[in-house]
């Protein structure tokens, strides 16, 4: 599993919305400046959380983003997997995104690569927005 910038971005935005509470909305321009995230690009990235359902969105002066969910409810796996696809490190161990691989030849190296994948999935999938913040 390699982070990309989707995810990072993604999980530094959703985190600011959490610690701001369920309540209000939030200012895209203000997580923004928070997290350091080019505006354009952070818009990019709610459109897919939003068609996800992962975020809601209003429009006006008191408009912006909050989560659709509560932050205990949202996993940091999930997150992972719609921004990047695998937590495996390779395609050929994926339970989600299984594609055969040079590797899949190599029972013994498989062994492996699924004890990783076992150990970042379940780590990631009991860790929520919640738990960090």
């Amino acid at each position: 599993m390699k982070l990309t910038t989707k995810s990072e971005y993604t999980i530094l935005a959703l985190l600011h919305m959490a610690r701001k509470g369920q309540g209000g909305y939030t200012k895209i321009e203000e997580i923004c400046t928070a997290c350091d995230i080019p505006k354009k690009y952070l818009e990019f990235l709610f459109s897919s959380l939003r068609q996800n359902r992962y975020i809601q969105t209003r429009r006006g002066t008191q408009g912006g983003y909050k989560l659709a969910r509560p932050a205990g409810q949202i996993t940091i796996a999930e997150i992972i997997r719609l921004m990047d696809g695998a937590l495996a490190p390779t395609e050929s161990v994926s339970t989600y995104f299984f594609s055969d691989t040079p590797l899949s030849r190599e029972p013994k190296m498989l062994k492996v690569f699924r004890e990783i994948r076992d150990y970042i999935a379940e780590r990631l999938e009991k860790l929520s927005l919640a738990d960090l913040i």
